[in-house]
């Protein structure tokens, strides 16, 4: 499994977060403590929000720790939100377009999880993107394949319902090939202004999620903490969204496999 962190607040270089911290991002891509692997080397990548609308991007298939790039970068790059992940294939091939964060106009998106026996339901699932978001699928990981969907289904309009929507029709896609390996999601996106974070799951045991909030009002949002402060990090529960919206912090349940509720994150709060 991957491990990433997600950062919104004042601007702040890069390293404060992802390179410097006793347990920072760097560390965990070789002693991950709350992932089944303890090793995340295959490929990381930066994305993060400054002058503009879109996102900058960087991929890189070295291992994190072993890149003297990726350490210049976070020394140099300031930013009031930024992504960082590095990864821990789960199939498909290691290669700069499997690297996330993967973005879309001004939206950005890194996971953490899988699609069970992917393989299977690939071809299926992919046959959902219309012409308009398949031509922007760049490489072959279920990852991207979920933001491309989530895409189509209206994120503009409310970003839980079409992840749920998107999950749902997975979870569907899955029973019908019979395969009973679990649906595992834990994600994070972001618009350029507001942060969200996903955790849920078809078996009940989710990946990882946790945020820190800052007196001053930063947040960072992680898929295990940054340091041994553990008083200071709360854990977002299993099958819920969060929201971090200028100085709101929404916590939903995810409801998969129904209509979603009014209790859903909109796009408008």
């Amino acid at each position: 499994m991957c491990r990433w962190i997600a950062y919104r607040g004042q601007p702040v270089l890069l390293e404060q977060y992802i390179t410097k911290p006793d347990h920072s991002l760097i560390h965990q891509s070789l002693h991950a403590e709350e992932a089944k692997t303890e090793t995340n080397g295959d490929g990381f990548g930066l994305g993060w929000y400054g002058e503009r609308e879109v996102p900058g991007l960087y991929h890189e298939i070295l291992p994190a720790w072993n890149d003297c790039n990726l350490k210049s970068l976070a020394e140099q790059i300031r930013s009031p939100l930024f992504f960082a992940h590095v990864r821990a294939s789960t199939g498909t091939a290691t290669s700069r377009s499997n690297c996330h964060p993967f973005s879309s106009d001004h939206w950005m998106f890194m996971h953490n999880g899988q699609i069970g026996q992917y393989k299977k339901v690939r071809r299926q699932l992919e046959a959902l993107l219309d012409d308009a978001h398949y031509s922007q699928r760049q490489g072959s990981t279920d990852s991207e394949l979920l933001f491309l969907l989530a895409l189509q289904q209206g994120m503009e309009r409310c970003v839980v319902t079409a992840l749920e929507k998107v999950l749902t029709s997975v979870g569907e896609a899955m029973d019908e090939k019979n395969i009973t390996s679990p649906l595992r999601f834990t994600s994070c996106l972001s618009d350029g202004k507001r942060l969200f974070g996903f955790r849920c799951s078809s078996d009940g045991q989710a990946p990882s999620l946790y945020y820190r909030l800052y007196e001053n009002g930063d947040i960072i949002l992680v898929s295990e903490p940054i340091d041994r402060q553990a008083d200071c990090w709360q854990e977002v529960p299993q099958d819920h969204a969060i929201c971090f919206s200028q100085d709101k912090v929404i916590v939903r349940p995810m409801r998969l496999g129904r209509p979603s509720s009014a209790e859903a994150v909109s796009s408008h709060g």
